[in-house]
């Protein structure tokens, strides 16, 4: 699919603002989680998971659709592709699993900002934090960036036929 070159520029511009701010979002995330987990005053903890539950529905999941949509758009009126090369296709994959793992992920969150909201001193210093999801996030965010700035050789097709090749011997 061909597109004005400045059309194209400026969907390029969304996604990289886009996936900028959901890996900055993310490590946001990702402090409020060790607070919630760190910390003993029970305030703190309950405006913690307020925290992380406003912050995980009106920024990190946005911006994870955001990307992963003009990601789709940007691979597709590219001379790139996104079933030429392999690592077009992985970095689809790995923020296409991102952000599935967010949004069910953010339903729990809901539900323990929920519990924290009422929950007794006691009870919320039990809750604990919330930094595996996002720290994984993080390194998978990285690994896609990594991907799509060193653009590495080889062709999908190529790729699967090695693959075929190796596996068949």
């Amino acid at each position: 699919m061909t597109v004005d070159r400045r059309v194209r520029l400026g969907l390029l511009t969304v996604h990289l603002v886009a996936s900028v701010g959901w890996m900055g979002a993310a490590a946001c995330y990702l402090v409020l989680g060790m607070v919630a987990g760190s910390t003993s005053d029970p305030g703190a903890i309950r405006s913690a998971w307020a925290a992380l539950d406003l912050l995980g529905w009106t920024v990190v999941v946005p911006l994870a659709v955001a990307a992963l949509t003009t990601g789709l758009v940007v691979s597709r009126t590219s001379a790139w592709g996104l079933f030429k090369h392999w690592w077009v296709l992985l970095s689809l994959v790995l923020t296409s699993l991102a952000t599935v793992v967010t949004v069910l992920h953010m339903l729990d969150v809901s539900e323990t900002a929920r519990r924290a909201a009422v929950a007794t001193p006691d009870e919320l210093l039990r809750l604990g934090g919330d930094t595996f999801h996002p720290a994984a996030g993080l390194v998978v965010l990285l690994v896609v960036a990594v991907l799509n700035v060193y653009k590495p050789r080889g062709r999908l097709a190529a790729a699967l036929q090695q693959a075929y090749t190796t596996g068949a011997s």
